[in-house]
């Protein structure tokens, strides 16, 4: 019997020791995966920089293109204008399109666009839970309209 507990000592050692390494394993990876998404970001944040700089640039441009034959006030309100147009489209083009329009019937699971729905960022799969095509069964009771006296029934009644 005194050999058994020497296996079951080893046994948990055993267990121990593979919950550390796979602790650290799991450490390692989300390490790895933390510093690549950090670099991307700080990539995309650099290039977010710079092509605000170059957008300024553009602006410029076109408002001196457009100071050459106008007055400069006049310039740099049709630059504010196409900028706002642009801004305003590219809101547009942002924006995901309704499933459902006024007069448009689509089928069911099927957007009026014509393309599936994007997945969430986090990947755990749809945005949202599915609306079952019919309400969920109910007893007979709650489907009968609420009294008009506002008085639940099935709860005890203050006595005056």
């Amino acid at each position: 019997m005194d050999r058994l507990d020497h296996l079951e000592h080893l046994d948990r050692e055993l267990v121990d020791e593979l919950a550390q390494v796979a602790r650290e394993t799991v450490r390692d990876e989300l390490r790895e995966q933390t510093r690549r998404q950090r670099r991307r970001a700080t990539l995309y944040a650099a290039s977010g920089a710079v092509a605000l700089y170059a957008g300024a640039a553009l602006a410029l441009a076109l408002g001196l293109g457009l100071a050459a034959g106008l007055p400069d006030w006049a310039a740099a309100l049709i630059t504010a204008v196409i900028l706002g147009a642009l801004a305003y489209v590219l809101r547009g083009a942002a924006r995901p399109a309704p499933e459902h329009r006024a007069g448009t019937a689509a089928a069911p699971g099927h957007p009026v666009g014509g393309t599936a729905p994007a997945a969430p960022p986090s990947g755990l799969g749809m945005p949202y839970p599915p609306v079952p095509p019919t309400p969920p069964a109910t007893d007979a009771a709650e489907q009968t309209a609420p009294r008009p006296d506002r008085i639940d029934p099935e709860q005890p009644h203050h006595r005056a």
